[in-house]
């Protein structure tokens, strides 16, 4: 059963089988814009950027893998690419980026693991007409069991920004676990949201 993530809920990252996920993925859907003109309706490409920051032990940023960079240095990590566009002809259901984690490849001075998002272009949240991220069992084409789910483009916190934390993968006694922050940046560059996770959100 997925779990509809809300600010501050801490996941243990259990499989409902009581086994624990080895490996996850973090997939985002989204929308083009609509633009209303004199001959109808067009649409706008949105460029969302999936991106992932590891931080150390002392909340140092060892490693970060975007559209720049596909893979972590330990191979853990891996990007499936940059789209560019959205979906142009409505929902169609399929993850328009994927960010795939495998927790025993990780190195062992990953002690957090963050997610987050960027509007490339600045679009605003709002203005975008669907944009789902969720969190999932599986492979960036077949889903297993998703664990939770988080709505982006309908909630109004969003509105007016242009990036957000998803959330944090931490390690705690050699257990990873989830925190789910859900809470919109006033950064407008990966770089400054890489920066915000390490010194509020650790």
């Amino acid at each position: 059963m997925a779990i509809n993530l809300e600010k501050g809920q801490r996941i243990n990252l259990e499989k409902s089988n009581g086994s624990k996920l080895q490996s996850i993925c973090v997939g985002i859907n989204w929308g083009a814009l609509e633009k209303k003109g004199l001959f109808g309706t067009k649409k706008e490409a949105v460029d969302l950027d999936a991106s992932c920051a590891v931080y150390d032990e002392n909340k140092r940023n060892i490693d970060t893998v975007s559209f720049r960079k596909l893979k972590s240095d330990d191979q853990a990590i891996k990007h499936s690419g940059d789209d560019l566009t959205g979906d142009l002809n409505g929902d169609d259901g399929l993850d328009n980026e994927v960010i795939t984690l495998d927790f025993t490849q990780l190195s062992p001075s990953a002690n957090y693991v963050a997610f987050f998002i960027n509007s490339f272009r600045g679009q605003d949240f709002k203005d975008i007409p669907f944009a789902s991220i969720r969190i999932y069992e599986g492979t960036p084409t077949r889903v297993t069991e998703v664990f939770a789910k988080y709505d982006v483009a309908n909630e109004k916190a969003f509105a007016g920004s242009v990036s957000m934390i998803l959330g944090v993968f931490y390690k705690r006694n050699g257990e990873w676990k989830f925190n789910a922050i859900g809470t919109p940046t006033a950064d407008k560059k990966l770089e400054e949201t890489i920066v915000t996770i390490q010194q509020n959100h650790l």
